[in-house]
């Protein structure tokens, strides 16, 4: 994404400093002003409407927010309903802050995945005869995605290691095998309760909740992708393959 672009949903959750944030305290706390400070974690500081999606630029401004958006709601949303009124008190633990970062780039890449395998699916049973094309497509656009992203310092040393499996995946796609519904999110319900920093012994009690927290927020998107996509602009838009 260029510089003139909109800003991404994600942002890196920084530790206010000591000299900026007294103690906390429950008379100090504030809801209004908690929620405006995760809504600026989150990158929902103002609307942002979905043009159409009918070039490759599009697709990938569609696969890149949509993913940043489900990882970010969904990450945040979990820990705001396992930590209680102490959430705000999170943002001040400099290790939860780093686990944090690294959680939310990884669910990042697994929503990443699962949207960009039911936009190549859709694209693909719209034009089965464009299959080869439709493959192509999808892999330069998802490596176009995932080399702006580069390899975050906060990311983790996991996370080039993870974003080869995404590429693997979309790489050995059969498109035309991916229903419509649910089929393509398979990886992200589950990246959600494995990176969440959470204890092991609650996100066991919370699992499928947790992973059904996460397949609703796809619904949306879903119906977001059908509402803008432009078929044969994007089919118009994909390169020739080589020929023999």
């Amino acid at each position: 994404m260029s510089e003139s672009d909109e800003p991404r949903f994600r942002r890196v959750v920084r530790r206010p400093a000591a000299a900026e944030t007294p103690a906390w305290s429950w008379d100090a706390w504030r809801p209004a002003e908690t929620w405006a400070t995760i809504r600026a974690y989150l990158g929902l500081g103002r609307e942002s409407r979905q043009g159409p999606i009918d070039t490759l630029e599009a697709l990938a401004s569609f696969l890149d927010k949509r993913a940043s958006f489900v990882a970010q709601s969904s990450l945040y949303g979990y820990l705001r309903t396992r930590a209680g009124m102490r959430y705000p008190e999170l943002f001040h633990d400099d290790p939860f802050v780093a686990s944090i970062n690294i959680a939310k780039w990884h669910l990042w890449l697994d929503c990443l995945s699962d949207v960009a395998v039911h936009a190549g699916a859709r694209l693909a049973q719209h034009a089965p005869r464009e299959l080869t094309r439709v493959a192509r497509t999808m892999v330069a656009v998802v490596d176009g995605v995932l080399a702006q992203a580069g390899t975050p310092a906060e990311a983790g040393g996991d996370f080039a290691a993870h974003a080869a499996r995404v590429r693997s995946r979309v790489a050995r796609t059969d498109w035309l095998a991916i229903a419509g519904d649910e089929a393509a999110f398979s990886d992200s319900p589950a990246s959600l309760v494995r990176w969440a920093p959470v204890k092991d012994e609650l996100k066991q009690l919370d699992e499928e909740i947790v992973r059904n927290s996460v397949r609703f927020r796809w619904q949306e998107v879903r119906r977001d992708f059908a509402r803008h996509v432009d078929y044969p602009a994007l089919l118009e838009a994909m390169p020739e393959p080589p020929s023999a």
